[in-house]
């Protein structure tokens, strides 16, 4: 009998199965804040639904595979919701990037990062 796939095997398999968005690309202007950039890369996972309706937010970093390298849980108290963002091909300062990038408004939203071991 085969031991059942954890989590890491399962994410992996979403994001070889379902094509990477980018509509965001890095540098991009966030629509909500004028004032901010997307550090990274930025889009969703094609054919995926995450909790607001839409594809499961993602991040591309500068690694050459793609594979998820982390994830981040966001808390977001003006959209009055949570996700995850899968990081995909991020090295480490890339993770750390992003996670300030997601923790930029201590007060509305915060985000907390779990690396793949």
């Amino acid at each position: 009998m085969l031991p059942p796939p954890t989590f890491w095997t399962l994410l992996d398999q979403l994001v070889r199965k379902n094509p990477l968005v980018i509509d965001r690309p890095e540098g991009h202007v966030i629509p909500r804040y004028p004032h901010l950039r997307y550090p990274l890369d930025y889009g969703y996972l094609e054919h995926t639904t995450a909790a607001d309706g839409a594809g499961i937010d993602l991040w591309r970093g500068s690694l050459t595979e793609t594979m998820p390298t982390g994830i981040i849980c966001t808390i977001d108290m003006v959209k009055q919701d949570a996700e995850i963002k899968i990081l995909c091909g991020c090295t480490e300062e890339e993770m750390q990037t992003i996670l300030a990038f997601h923790n930029n408004h201590p007060t509305t939203m915060q985000g907390i990062l779990i690396r793949r071991e």
